[in-house]
């Protein structure tokens, strides 16, 4: 395929790969991201005074939740099984740190179902908090590694 972009037929228009004839394979992907707090959010974080309740939780759950539904979310993406997701949000002085793995074995990567995981914990994270500070900022959402596939391993820190 060369440069050609995969999405596009030969007129423009759109559409889903076929990846039927691909084997399948374990993979898995790994991606970060971040919410800026202000130090209001961030105590009342620490001490559990949420007005809404256990925010990190929350967000935990709706990451793996959007993880499961990422092909309803992102046209182009495949449906495949989600065998595993693993979400760790780490309480920090300027914000949370949100960390997503998700696993396969399947036919195509699962690179955007982990970027759904962090991205979709991250909007629960804000609308947990926003009575606390209503200028949370998500940022430095990104894929941060990736294994299996016909492409390889790749970690971020990888040139």
């Amino acid at each position: 395929m060369g440069d050609r972009l995969t999405h596009l037929r030969d007129d423009g228009t759109a559409h889903m790969v076929d990846v039927s004839a691909k084997d399948v394979t374990a993979r898995a992907a790994q991606a970060r991201g971040r919410v800026l707090l202000s130090p209001a959010a961030i105590g009342a974080l620490r001490s559990g005074t949420v007005p809404k309740g256990d925010a990190l939780a929350v967000a935990r759950i709706a990451g793996i939740q959007a993880a499961k539904r990422t092909p309803d979310l992102v046209p182009l993406a495949h449906p495949i099984a989600v065998h595993a997701v693993a979400v760790e949000l780490t309480v920090e002085d300027d914000g949370v740190d949100i960390a997503a793995e998700v696993r396969t074995a399947d036919r195509t990567g699962i690179e955007m179902e982990a970027l759904t995981c962090v991205s979709v914990a991250a909007l629960a994270l804000i609308d947990m908090i926003k009575a606390v500070d209503k200028h949370a900022r998500i940022t430095d959402v990104r894929v941060t590694a990736k294994s299996g596939g016909r492409s390889g391993d790749w970690r971020e820190d990888q040139p």
